[in-house]
């Protein structure tokens, strides 16, 4: 299946970093889309002013799904989207691979 990077709308802002970590994790924007509304946690973003959701997938809830976005005016601007092995502590902050923490700080 070929993936389709997601356009600009009136609701969410795409950035090329969340496109390429889509890609990469095998994550559909409709899947994204959809934890922006059904997450189980939710935690203080490492960028400024973001904010990070995640919730538990897989039929043995096994790992969790992440996506960290920031409120731009009306609409959302999606930073990144991961996928985290395991269950993350709670409290903690949100589990961010090590790899996008090191971009996002570079981007800044």
């Amino acid at each position: 299946m070929q993936f389709r990077a997601p356009k600009n709308d009136g609701c969410f802002i795409w950035t090329r970093h969340v496109i390429d970590k889509m890609r990469y994790y095998r994550l559909s924007p409709s899947r994204v889309r959809r934890l922006m509304t059904n997450y189980e946690r939710q935690e203080q973003g490492i960028a400024k002013n973001t904010i990070a959701l995640g919730r538990r997938i897989g039929t043995k809830r096994t790992g969790e799904i992440w996506l960290m976005y920031q409120p731009y005016g009306r609409r959302i601007k999606i930073i990144s989207a991961w996928r985290y092995p395991g269950i993350s502590p709670r409290h903690e902050g949100a589990p961010i691979p090590e790899d996008i923490r090191k971009e996002l700080e570079n981007a800044e």
